[in-house]
């Protein structure tokens, strides 16, 4: 993993260029917040939509450049305790690199276009995986 580059002006870590040119990596903080973001707007869905599409599943989403797993629970439509956490156990598992987990989240990278070319992969059952889509 790669050493933090800290800033005098703040205490985020930014992580140097990725692979591609000129891209930073997203903090630890910034995933933690992309995933609040999106619980957020999972919350945020009409609350008919949701009940047609009731997810009750532990969840753990593993950022796969910063080396870190957030565990939630996704409980009536809604992403709630997001923490960190292990991986093993989760009903419905997501890996991602962080830039594409801050892109998802802020809308410039969709969930079809991130899932089909291997940016976001998704260890789920079938069922979960297109009531997931359906809420995304």
């Amino acid at each position: 993993m790669a050493t933090p580059l800290h800033s005098h002006a703040d205490s985020v870590a930014r992580y140097p260029p990725s692979a591609r040119e000129g891209i930073t990596v997203a903090t630890v903080e910034e995933c933690e917040q992309a995933l609040r973001r999106l619980g957020s707007l999972l919350s945020s869905v009409d609350a008919e939509d949701r009940r047609k599409h009731v997810l009750n599943r532990s969840v753990a989403c593993t950022v796969r450049d910063l080396d870190t797993t957030f565990r939630g629970d996704l409980r009536d439509g809604e992403l709630q305790d997001i923490r960190v956490g292990e991986a093993a156990g989760a009903q419905i598992s997501l890996k991602v690199a962080s830039d594409d987990l801050v892109a998802l989240v802020e809308g410039r990278l969709s969930f079809p276009a991130a899932w089909a070319t291997g940016k976001l992969r998704i260890d789920a059952s079938i069922t979960d995986l297109l009531k997931l889509r359906a809420l995304l």
